[in-house]
């Protein structure tokens, strides 16, 4: 019977929420910047509704932004656009969503999904072959479970599951909680954009949170 430690889960990254994108030339000159100043790993494109050829357009021009700095651009929704406009991925609302959307995404791409609300439709996902699970985004209504309630799930589900999750974080406090409960990404947004100091600060504690929680894992955990 073996004593070694398990291997150590790699360190969680930031997945960094755009605010709703009408015209993106002031993120186009803001990105660079921001995502030199913290380790993040995706960005999430929220496209404002409008017809495909002006989306189309708009992950275009934000698309090399993002991967010359060595991260990845979703889609929020709109799997159709991915190829066309040259992002790397989409995430996905539902179960339905994301069965809808294989077809078009794998094998070249990312395909996330979140709006899950049980363990079953976790589990279910999973083995469609979601590149990753979100857990804790509001729904449509603005409610979302408590913030131990989505660090049970990421905690449950880490303990478990192959493919990564994802911790959504209204708060640098659920940053660092939800790096400590295993998740492998976290998402934040609008905690960052509000911030009064300016995104790139918000982003730079974000994360040391999800880092400082990392450090403190015991042994064979970080």
């Amino acid at each position: 019977m073996s004593n070694k430690l398990p291997p150590p889960r790699p360190a969680p990254r930031l997945y960094l929420a755009t605010p709703v994108v009408d015209d993106p030339a002031s993120l186009v000159k803001e990105l660079p910047g921001l995502l030199a100043a913290a380790d993040v790993a995706a960005v999430l494109v929220r496209l404002k509704e409008t017809d495909q050829r002006t989306m189309i357009s708009r992950i275009k021009q934000l698309a090399p932004v993002v991967q010359n700095a060595g991260a990845a651009l979703l889609v929020d929704g709109h799997a159709e656009l991915v190829a066309r406009g040259g992002a790397d991925g989409a995430h996905l609302a539902g179960i339905a969503a994301l069965e809808e959307a294989m077809s078009s995404l794998k094998p070249d791409r990312i395909a996330g999904v979140g709006d899950l609300a049980t363990r079953h439709d976790s589990m279910s996902a999973g083995e469609m072959g979601a590149d990753y699970v979100l857990f804790g985004e509001p729904d449509a209504q603005g409610q979302r479970p408590s913030s131990q309630a989505i660090a049970e799930r990421l905690d449950w589900w880490a303990e478990l599951f192959e493919p990564p999750c994802v911790g959504f974080a209204i708060s640098f406090e659920e940053a660092h909680d939800f790096a400590a409960s295993g998740a492998d990404f976290v998402l934040v947004g609008d905690v960052i954009w509000a911030d009064p100091r300016g995104p790139k600060a918000a982003l730079a504690e974000a994360d040391a949170a999800i880092k400082k929680a990392y450090a403190a894992l015991p042994a064979g955990q970080g």
